[in-house]
């Protein structure tokens, strides 16, 4: 946890979950130069305030009380539990922002809108779409990121949907974008979902419909670490529950269900686009009687111990720029605690990234089922 010092005032912050073992502060150089700005320039602050994309909270911490009404929305379920929690830790009434997925209905109407520029350009395109009918001639729209993060498509995005766009000089590494609204302008149709039909030559899924809400990895075509681990799925004979955990679109739970059709499916993300992605994929290839769940979370928090018989798992090595395997060791840890005796964690990841130790260091045991030159497929079982 750390002290964020801003115009309004000192703010404890911290990610969520909190993990004593990473030092990743919950705000960066690009929160800090978007709220000193704001102080200078309030213009809208006073109305009806929406910010996407805040990662950890910090803006709508510190908005939370100036803001006249506050919207923050966000496709990440961690985000939004950091959200809540750091306006408790500060003591800020949580009914003062009003936390809503990328999935709900868009606030009517945005006299201030906010936007940390995401890592998916795609995200940043649907959520404009969905977004600009609520923006008004007076709206005043800034925008934030590292300048990493900000490159020339980012800012033809705002240009096309919302209106003229300018940048800000780079200061500590950090940009602005402001955008002036154009009520007159024609916008294109929103391309997302995007959805498109498997190759043939992979089994059970050759043929088969995947849907992609924007943001979901992959958007357009199978990845090869998936596709690597598709062909080294466990076998599910006899299996009850089945997990995708970091299900993304849904492909490889689907190609589970295809194959142990008496086998429940659980499809868990901490991503409501993902989540939304493979719920389509899903029924659209099993139909809607089939027996699946579909929860956006905290990896595995909210599933009962002892409850699965299988665990298949693409576990992500980033949280936004930062590498880490601090996501992938809660997975495991999740994994191993709701499998029953005997169920198996099937993990796949890139060859570098060791993950047969961590797992050895909580299972017990751990085998290698399929190496290629990038990418390993593991296995663990709950003893």
């Amino acid at each position: 946890m750390n002290c964020f010092t801003t115009a309004w005032g000192e703010f404890e912050l911290a990610r969520f979950p909190e993990d004593p073992r990473e030092q990743l502060r919950a705000w960066d150089a690009s929160d800090e130069y978007l709220l000193r700005h704001l102080k200078e320039n309030p213009a809208g602050l006073d109305g009806a305030v929406a910010v996407l994309g805040d990662r950890w909270g910090a803006l709508s911490t510190a908005l939370a009380e100036p803001a006249g009404s506050l919207t923050a929305i966000t496709d990440s379920y961690l985000s939004a539990r950091a959200v809540a929690a750091n306006l408790a830790r500060n003591g800020v009434d949580p009914a003062r922002v009003d936390v809503r997925s990328t999935q709900d209905a868009p606030p009517e109407r945005i006299d201030l809108l906010l936007v940390r520029v995401p890592k998916s350009l795609a995200l940043l395109e649907d959520q404009l779409h969905r977004l600009a009918p609520a923006v008004h001639p007076g709206t005043v729209v800034a925008g934030t990121g590292m300048v990493t993060e900000i490159h020339t498509s980012t800012l033809q995005l705002f240009e096309r949907i919302l209106g003229p766009t300018r940048t800000s000089l780079a200061v500590r590494k950090a940009r602005l974008i402001h955008t002036t609204p154009d009520g007159s302008l024609a916008r294109p149709a929103n391309p997302w979902p995007l959805r498109y039909r498997l190759p043939e030559g992979i089994g059970v899924l050759s043929g088969r419909q995947v849907a992609n809400q924007a943001g979901v990895f992959c958007a357009d075509r199978l990845d090869i670490g998936t596709r690597f681990f598709l062909q080294h799925l466990p076998d599910l004979t006899g299996a009850r529950r089945v997990i995708d955990l970091g299900c993304g679109n849904g492909i490889v739970g689907t190609a589970a269900a295809l194959s142990a059709p008496d086998a429940e499916l659980l499809f868990v993300d901490e991503s409501f686009q993902a989540v939304a992605s493979a719920e389509e994929t899903f029924r659209s290839n099993l139909g809607p009687d089939a027996r699946a769940g579909f929860l956006v979370g905290d990896a595995l928090a909210d599933v009962p111990d002892a409850s699965a018989d299988v665990v298949l798992l693409n576990p992500p090595f980033h949280s936004h720029q930062a590498t880490t395997d601090a996501i992938a060791r809660r997975m495991f840890a999740g994994a191993r605690r709701v499998l029953r005796q005997g169920g198996e964690l099937r993990v796949v990841g890139n060859r570098h990234l060791g993950h047969h130790v961590t797992l050895r260091r909580l299972f017990g045991n751990c085998r290698t089922v399929a190496g290629s030159p990038k990418f390993v497929v593991l296995s663990a079982v709950r003893r």
